[in-house]
């Protein structure tokens, strides 16, 4: 059986990474041909060789999208291969019985779910971040819509609502507009900032700061004061990573950093429903390569001797593009209706998995 297993997973482990390197190879050159537009632009001067670091970059998060369907394609070809040159019906006489090639089928995809995880998690982050940040100096700064990114806070006493129009290449934050309000919802403050940075204390480093107090309860004692001030330090606990998502996609975060933002929404009285969605997507998502070689894992028991493979590894191209498809229409579906977040991101993964179990059983068990 080690044999047997070694023979699989050499055999899965090329076609897979075959795969993955023509996709990736396909995805670089349309995203290279979207960037050539830009290349002369901005203050700096965009560059060849910065478009292609950029490009280089966005590598990790598509690697993370494909990876279940590179292990379904992968995975049907060498299974159809198998069983067209009858390979599989020698590894069958041999003792590979259906519940052990399952099992060792579901050991590799439990490693594929690991990889797919560890390029979600911390490699597509990472390098869509530095990639966003190079592609900030053709513009020299990073922003979304006309206003930037919204964000909340309360503390004891008083809530805050930050606006941060964009970020530098750098990471610091340019005009930034701070609405205080009190407990009865009353305004108290605005405060204006020409750049910002964050500190290592829990606080924001503010420089070029315009104060307006507001004060009084009539018409008559009402007044405003306005002080400009050189630098202010305003503590707070909204984080570098929750500005960056506010004007950044959410799927490009951790999963931790996931949770702990929408604990912060949560705290401060703010949807969550599109980043709960994400973050149990990013929970289910690696799991869906298990769903992938049992959904493979029928084809060795397919009975011909002619003809080619073409059309059973088209069938998987159809099948990986529809539960990709079905993966993100979920997604919104389930964000425009209100779902349960666990459902809306699990559901296809569980279609998906009663499929191949149907077609294991169907295929392997009764025939």
């Amino acid at each position: 059986m080690r044999t047997i297993r070694r023979l699989i997973y050499m055999e899965v482990l090329a076609a897979v990474l075959f795969v993955t390197i023509g996709f990736l190879a396909l995805f670089f050159f349309f995203d290279f041909v979207d960037e050539l537009p830009n290349v002369g632009r901005g203050a700096t001067g965009y560059q060849l060789t910065q478009a292609l670091a950029y490009v280089t970059l966005m590598i990790p998060s598509h690697m993370y999208e494909l990876l279940p369907i590179a292990v379904l394609i992968g995975t049907i070809f060498v299974m159809a291969r198998f069983a067209q040159s009858s390979e599989y019906t020698i590894l069958r006489t041999s003792g590979l019985g259906p519940w052990r090639a399952l099992r060792a089928l579901l050991a590799l995809g439990l490693a594929f779910a690991v990889l797919t995880f560890a390029a979600g998690d911390y490699l597509a982050p990472a390098a869509d971040r530095a990639g966003q940040m190079l592609k900030a100096r053709l513009e020299g700064r990073i922003s979304v819509g006309q206003t930037g990114a919204w964000l909340k806070e309360r503390q004891p006493y008083h809530t805050y609502n930050v606006n941060v129009k964009s970020l530098t290449p750098e990471g610091d934050m340019q005009d930034i507009r701070i609405f205080e309000s009190d407990s009865r919802g009353f305004l108290v403050s605005v405060t204006q900032a020409a750049r910002g940075r964050f500190a290592d204390d829990a606080s924001w480093a503010l420089e070029g700061v315009e104060r307006n107090e507001f004060s009084g309860s009539g018409n008559d004692a009402a007044k405003v004061d306005r002080v400009k001030i050189p630098s202010l330090r305003w503590p707070t606990e909204i984080t570098q990573e929750m500005v960056s998502v506010a004007l950044l996609k959410p799927d490009r975060m951790g999963t931790i950093d996931l949770f702990q933002y929408i604990r912060h929404l949560d705290a401060n009285g703010q949807t969550s429903q599109r980043y709960e969605i994400e973050f149990w997507r990013k929970v289910f998502y690696p799991l869906s390569c298990l769903v992938m070689v049992v959904l493979a894992l029928p084809f060795a028991y397919l009975h011909f001797r002619t003809g080619g493979i073409t059309s059973y590894v088209f069938g998987g191209v159809l099948i990986g593009i529809s539960f990709f498809l079905l993966n993100n229409v979920f997604g919104y579906i389930g964000n425009l209706r209100n779902w349960l977040p666990w459902l809306a991101a699990g559901a296809p993964g569980l279609i998906y998995s009663l499929l191949s179990l149907g077609a294991f059983g169907f295929l392997v068990l009764r025939r």
